[in-house]
Protein backbone atom coordinates (compact mmCIF):
# COMPACT_ATOMS: atom_id res chain seq x y z
CA UNK A 1 0.00 0.00 0.00
CA UNK A 2 1.47 3.25 -1.54
CA UNK A 3 1.55 5.96 1.66
CA UNK A 4 3.65 8.41 -0.31
CA UNK A 5 2.57 8.63 -4.63
CA UNK A 6 5.19 11.63 -6.38
CA UNK A 7 3.83 12.38 -9.96
CA UNK A 8 5.73 14.72 -12.50
CA UNK A 9 6.73 17.57 -9.79
CA UNK A 10 8.76 20.34 -11.67
CA UNK A 11 10.10 22.54 -9.77
CA UNK A 12 12.01 25.97 -11.34
CA UNK A 13 14.32 28.05 -9.82
CA UNK A 14 15.88 31.34 -10.89
CA UNK A 15 14.37 31.00 -14.32
CA UNK A 16 15.99 27.48 -14.56
CA UNK A 17 14.02 23.98 -13.94
CA UNK A 18 15.72 22.01 -11.27
CA UNK A 19 13.76 19.13 -10.76
CA UNK A 20 12.12 17.59 -14.34
CA UNK A 21 8.87 15.35 -13.72
CA UNK A 22 10.26 13.59 -10.80
CA UNK A 23 8.02 10.57 -9.91
CA UNK A 24 8.20 7.40 -7.52
CA UNK A 25 6.15 5.94 -4.48
CA UNK A 26 6.75 4.55 -1.42
CA UNK A 27 4.85 1.53 0.45
CA UNK A 28 3.75 1.71 3.76
CA UNK A 29 5.91 0.13 6.96
CA UNK A 30 9.51 0.37 4.09
CA UNK A 31 12.71 2.25 4.32
CA UNK A 32 13.36 4.22 0.87
CA UNK A 33 15.99 5.87 0.59
CA UNK A 34 16.34 9.06 -2.07
CA UNK A 35 19.74 9.09 -3.29
CA UNK A 36 22.06 11.04 -5.23
CA UNK A 37 25.11 13.20 -5.92
CA UNK A 38 25.21 16.63 -4.13
CA UNK A 39 23.30 18.91 -6.15
CA UNK A 40 21.68 16.27 -8.24
CA UNK A 41 17.86 17.68 -6.13
CA UNK A 42 17.26 15.59 -3.35
CA UNK A 43 16.45 18.16 -0.75
CA UNK A 44 14.91 20.19 -3.85
CA UNK A 45 12.33 17.20 -3.92
CA UNK A 46 11.62 17.16 -0.36
CA UNK A 47 11.08 20.38 0.23
CA UNK A 48 8.41 20.12 -2.43
CA UNK A 49 6.32 17.41 -1.06
CA UNK A 50 6.97 18.96 2.59
CA UNK A 51 5.22 22.43 0.90
CA UNK A 52 8.60 24.67 1.96
CA UNK A 53 8.77 25.23 -1.71
CA UNK A 54 5.84 25.54 -4.04
CA UNK A 55 6.32 23.26 -7.40
CA UNK A 56 5.44 24.20 -10.69
CA UNK A 57 3.95 21.32 -11.75
CA UNK A 58 2.81 18.15 -9.51
CA UNK A 59 0.65 15.57 -8.15
CA UNK A 60 1.69 14.64 -4.65
CA UNK A 61 -0.85 12.12 -2.13
CA UNK A 62 0.18 11.10 1.24
CA UNK A 63 -1.74 9.25 3.26
CA UNK A 64 -4.05 8.78 0.83
CA UNK A 65 -5.21 12.41 0.47
CA UNK A 66 -4.40 14.88 -2.22
CA UNK A 67 -0.80 17.27 -0.55
CA UNK A 68 -0.28 17.95 3.07
CA UNK A 69 -3.05 18.06 4.58
CA UNK A 70 -3.73 19.44 8.28
CA UNK A 71 -4.27 16.39 9.39
CA UNK A 72 -1.34 14.75 7.45
CA UNK A 73 0.86 16.89 9.31
CA UNK A 74 0.08 15.46 12.77
CA UNK A 75 1.52 12.16 11.63
CA UNK A 76 4.79 13.38 10.15
CA UNK A 77 8.21 13.77 11.28
CA UNK A 78 10.83 16.21 9.65
CA UNK A 79 14.77 16.35 9.76
CA UNK A 80 16.20 18.95 7.74
CA UNK A 81 19.75 18.86 6.47
CA UNK A 82 21.00 22.10 8.07
CA UNK A 83 19.67 22.22 11.70
CA UNK A 84 17.95 25.38 12.74
CA UNK A 85 17.56 25.10 16.80
CA UNK A 86 17.18 27.65 19.72
CA UNK A 87 20.74 27.81 20.28
CA UNK A 88 20.00 29.71 23.91
CA UNK A 89 17.54 26.32 25.21
CA UNK A 90 18.62 23.12 26.25
CA UNK A 91 17.87 20.33 24.31
CA UNK A 92 15.85 19.05 26.55
CA UNK A 93 13.57 22.50 26.72
CA UNK A 94 13.68 22.23 23.03
CA UNK A 95 12.22 18.59 22.91
CA UNK A 96 9.67 19.82 25.13
CA UNK A 97 8.70 22.83 23.03
CA UNK A 98 8.67 21.13 20.11
CA UNK A 99 6.16 18.43 21.96
CA UNK A 100 3.81 21.00 22.77
CA UNK A 101 2.95 21.44 19.00
CA UNK A 102 1.25 18.05 19.09
CA UNK A 103 -0.88 18.95 22.03
CA UNK A 104 1.59 16.01 24.12
CA UNK A 105 0.01 15.81 27.98
CA UNK A 106 3.15 16.91 30.46
CA UNK A 107 3.35 13.58 32.16
CA UNK A 108 3.33 11.99 28.23
CA UNK A 109 5.41 14.88 27.22
CA UNK A 110 8.26 13.96 29.74
CA UNK A 111 8.52 10.43 29.30
CA UNK A 112 8.82 10.77 25.33
CA UNK A 113 11.86 13.43 26.13
CA UNK A 114 13.71 11.10 28.51
CA UNK A 115 13.12 8.13 26.06
CA UNK A 116 14.38 10.12 22.97
CA UNK A 117 17.79 11.68 25.46
CA UNK A 118 18.44 7.59 26.06
CA UNK A 119 17.65 6.37 22.43
CA UNK A 120 20.26 9.47 20.60
CA UNK A 121 22.66 8.91 23.32
CA UNK A 122 22.75 12.14 24.81
CA UNK A 123 21.70 11.24 28.79
CA UNK A 124 25.03 13.90 29.71
CA UNK A 125 24.08 16.84 27.90
CA UNK A 126 20.29 17.53 27.81
CA UNK A 127 20.92 20.39 30.50
CA UNK A 128 23.38 21.92 27.86
CA UNK A 129 22.55 24.87 25.91
CA UNK A 130 22.29 23.93 22.08
CA UNK A 131 24.89 26.53 21.08
CA UNK A 132 27.12 24.69 23.18
CA UNK A 133 26.47 21.62 21.38
CA UNK A 134 28.86 19.81 18.71
CA UNK A 135 27.91 19.30 14.90
CA UNK A 136 27.20 15.89 15.45
CA UNK A 137 25.06 16.38 18.79
CA UNK A 138 23.27 19.09 16.83
CA UNK A 139 22.35 16.29 14.41
CA UNK A 140 21.15 13.57 17.01
CA UNK A 141 19.00 16.66 18.53
CA UNK A 142 17.14 17.50 15.82
CA UNK A 143 16.48 13.71 14.91
CA UNK A 144 15.07 13.00 17.98
CA UNK A 145 12.51 16.10 17.53
CA UNK A 146 11.52 14.70 14.09
CA UNK A 147 9.90 11.49 15.64
CA UNK A 148 8.92 13.13 19.09
CA UNK A 149 5.16 12.71 18.14
CA UNK A 150 5.52 8.95 16.83
CA UNK A 151 5.11 9.93 13.34
CA UNK A 152 3.95 7.19 10.71
CA UNK A 153 5.96 8.81 7.92
CA UNK A 154 9.09 10.40 9.06
CA UNK A 155 11.20 12.86 6.38
CA UNK A 156 15.31 12.49 7.03
CA UNK A 157 17.39 14.95 4.79
CA UNK A 158 20.77 13.47 5.66
CA UNK A 159 20.51 12.17 8.90
CA UNK A 160 24.36 10.94 8.69
CA UNK A 161 26.09 14.14 8.04
CA UNK A 162 28.16 15.26 10.24
CA UNK A 163 28.10 12.22 12.47
CA UNK A 164 31.31 10.14 13.29
CA UNK A 165 30.95 6.09 12.88
CA UNK A 166 28.83 5.38 15.85
CA UNK A 167 26.60 8.23 15.30
CA UNK A 168 25.76 7.14 12.06
CA UNK A 169 25.51 3.34 13.80
CA UNK A 170 22.88 4.99 16.33
CA UNK A 171 20.94 6.90 13.46
CA UNK A 172 20.83 3.10 10.95
CA UNK A 173 19.27 1.33 14.12
CA UNK A 174 17.16 3.97 14.70
CA UNK A 175 15.46 4.03 11.42
CA UNK A 176 15.74 0.08 11.92
CA UNK A 177 13.72 0.38 15.14
CA UNK A 178 11.51 2.93 13.25
CA UNK A 179 10.80 0.40 10.79
CA UNK A 180 10.09 -2.35 13.70
CA UNK A 181 7.25 0.27 14.80
CA UNK A 182 5.38 0.72 12.00
CA UNK A 183 7.04 4.15 10.70
CA UNK A 184 7.80 4.68 7.49
CA UNK A 185 11.29 6.02 6.83
CA UNK A 186 12.20 8.32 3.66
CA UNK A 187 15.53 9.60 3.79
CA UNK A 188 18.08 11.59 1.27
CA UNK A 189 21.38 10.14 1.36
CA UNK A 190 25.16 9.90 -0.53
CA UNK A 191 26.63 7.59 1.98
CA UNK A 192 25.53 4.45 0.42
CA UNK A 193 27.55 2.31 2.35
CA UNK A 194 25.82 3.53 5.46
CA UNK A 195 22.18 2.75 4.32
CA UNK A 196 23.11 -0.36 2.10
CA UNK A 197 21.57 -3.25 4.67
CA UNK A 198 18.63 -1.34 6.05
CA UNK A 199 17.10 0.47 3.01
CA UNK A 200 14.40 -1.89 1.43
CA UNK A 201 14.01 0.32 -1.63
CA UNK A 202 15.60 2.80 -3.80
CA UNK A 203 15.75 5.81 -6.03
CA UNK A 204 18.29 7.64 -8.05
CA UNK A 205 18.01 11.00 -9.01
CA UNK A 206 20.61 12.77 -11.28
CA UNK A 207 21.23 16.43 -12.94
CA UNK A 208 17.31 16.88 -11.47
CA UNK A 209 16.17 13.75 -13.02
CA UNK A 210 14.89 10.52 -12.05
CA UNK A 211 17.43 7.60 -13.11
CA UNK A 212 16.39 5.08 -11.05
CA UNK A 213 12.79 4.73 -9.51
CA UNK A 214 11.63 2.24 -6.88
CA UNK A 215 14.09 -0.19 -7.13
CA UNK A 216 14.42 -3.30 -4.94
CA UNK A 217 17.80 -3.14 -2.78
CA UNK A 218 17.87 -6.90 -2.09
CA UNK A 219 17.76 -7.85 -6.05
CA UNK A 220 21.05 -5.35 -6.81
CA UNK A 221 23.23 -7.24 -8.11
CA UNK A 222 27.01 -6.23 -6.17
CA UNK A 223 27.23 -3.33 -4.06
CA UNK A 224 24.55 -0.16 -3.84
CA UNK A 225 27.57 1.86 -4.36
CA UNK A 226 28.54 -0.43 -7.53
CA UNK A 227 24.91 0.04 -8.73
CA UNK A 228 25.00 4.28 -7.90
CA UNK A 229 27.75 4.77 -9.62
CA UNK A 230 27.02 2.24 -13.06
CA UNK A 231 23.69 4.55 -13.33
CA UNK A 232 25.32 8.02 -12.40
CA UNK A 233 27.40 7.25 -15.00
CA UNK A 234 24.85 6.24 -17.96
CA UNK A 235 23.19 9.56 -17.30
CA UNK A 236 26.35 11.38 -18.45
Amino acid sequence: MKILEVKNIVKILAKKQVLHDVSFSVDAGEIYGFLGPNGAGKTTTMKCIMWFMEPEQWEIQIFWHKGLTQESKKNIGFMPENTYLYKHLTWEEFLKFNGAFFWLQWEELQQTVDRLIKKVWLEGASKQYLQDYSKGMLQRAWLAQAIINKPKLVFLDEPMSGLDPLGRKMVKDLIVELKEEGTTVFFNTHILADVEDICDRVSIIDGWNLIVEWQKVSEIDGTLEEFFIEKVQENK
